[in-house]
């Protein structure tokens, strides 16, 4: 069991992330959201978003990704909230997916590359009925 718990630690770390690194853009329907991603160092990825909606005030969150006793795990960090921690479930070199079933909404959060971009994705379930969101982000700037 330990040698399975350590094999997947070693599979989910940050450093398999590198393919999210950057700062990346989506627009749609003139509402503009951006994340910016550094490179793993030191066993974490941070992260910082911001989403603009026309005649509305910017919303900006920060994000990591560590590696926790509970695995693989992206915390988000919301203004005005606790910071919720989201465990992988799965993860491979172009994907990952983290889940919080305890949290309100969201309570899945994915990322995958796909081609050039980065996708992006929350799901979840919100009165009792399904709910997502999905972005697809062209790169604006590498990561260093």
């Amino acid at each position: 069991m330990m040698l399975a718990i350590l094999a997947a630690a070693v599979i989910a770390a940050p450093a398999d992330l590198t393919w999210m690194a950057g700062s990346w853009t989506h627009e749609k329907d003139g509402v503009v959201t951006r994340e910016t991603w550094l490179a793993p160092l030191g066993g974490a990825m941070s992260g910082a978003g911001q989403t603009n909606r026309p005649g509305k005030a910017a919303r900006a969150e920060f994000m990591t990704i560590t590696v926790e006793p509970a695995g693989l795990t992206f915390t988000a960090h919301v203004q005005g909230q606790a910071p919720t921690p989201f465990v992988a479930i799965a993860s491979d070199p172009g994907s990952a997916v983290f889940e919080n079933k305890a949290h309100d909404f969201p309570q899945r959060v994915m990322y995958r590359r796909c081609g050039e971009n980065l996708c992006a994705g929350i799901e979840g379930l919100v009165g009792g009925k399904p709910r997502a969101e999905h972005w697809t982000y062209r790169r604006v700037a590498p990561a260093d």
